[in-house]
């Protein structure tokens, strides 16, 4: 898994200034949607939803809305209006894969997006399964470092993980990704909390089978500016692509 993380610390990085905007909350709200209407109303009951709750309020999104998000989702505020998850696959600047995962109401809407996003960065929207050969989705459940990795090992198998990697979270703070098969998610969180470690975030993540090298400064801006531009849209839920690069290359481009 050694470098895959790279794009998903970013990631992290860019929710804390995005949540600050107020960016993120409309995303926040539709993943909240989404996990009430597939496994009901109850956080207890309703591990998506709880996972998707935490992620909310990290983000600062008020417990009002979290509220009227599950009350959408549990169909209590009338609407009808009904969001569709479609996984969308593309090509960036230099030939790497894109991986898109949606929550739209109009999908043509979102691919029209999507489409523009690609293209003004030198990038092209594909058919479905262009690239999606090239990824495999994983449980991912990320802790608080420092750890005694011994003791980690132990605990993480016993909830059914299948490896770990060391990552950055922040500036100020290292950690673990754990990773699992996408069913064994919950019992590896569950496991890892039991066990007394600090979660930091818990999600279904799509691992690349092999990764291009970007060592060119323009196509490091482009393809950085093309990510960037298509997670900003709000029908998207995340993005990912099988690229990798320097970290002082990748500074001076983001």
């Amino acid at each position: 898994m050694a470098g895959h993380s790279k794009w998903a610390n970013i990631k992290r990085q860019k929710a804390r200034v995005d949540a600050v905007k107020g960016k993120t909350f409309a995303k926040l709200s539709r993943e909240i949607i989404v996990a009430t209407r597939t496994g009901g109303p109850d956080p207890a009951g309703n591990f998506q939803l709880r996972t998707a709750i935490d992620k909310a309020k990290a983000a600062g999104f008020p417990n009002d809305n979290i509220d009227r998000a599950i009350a959408k989702g549990a169909g209590q505020l009338g609407n009808d209006d009904t969001l569709e998850a479609i996984r969308y696959e593309g090509y960036g600047p230099g030939g790497v894969a894109v991986l898109i995962e949606a929550l739209t109401d109009n999908r043509n809407r979102t691919a029209a997006d999507l489409r523009a996003a690609f293209s003004k960065n030198g990038g092209n929207l594909g058919e479905t399964g262009c690239v999606g050969w090239m990824f495999e989705q994983k449980g991912v459940v990320t802790i608080v470092g420092p750890v005694d990795e011994e003791v980690l090992l132990e605990a993480a198998i016993a909830g059914g993980a299948e490896t770990y990697e060391a990552t950055q979270i922040d500036e100020d703070r290292d950690g673990f990704d754990v990773y699992c098969d996408p069913t064994d998610l919950e019992a590896l969180n569950d496991a890892l909390k039991h066990a007394g470690y600090t979660i930091e975030q818990v999600e279904n993540r799509w691992i690349p089978s092999n990764t291009i090298d970007v060592t060119a400064s323009d196509h490091a801006r482009s393809l950085l500016k093309m990510m960037d531009a298509l997670e900003d849209l709000d029908d998207v839920q995340s993005v990912t692509a099988n690229f990798d690069m320097a970290d002082d290359l990748m500074a001076a481009s983001v």
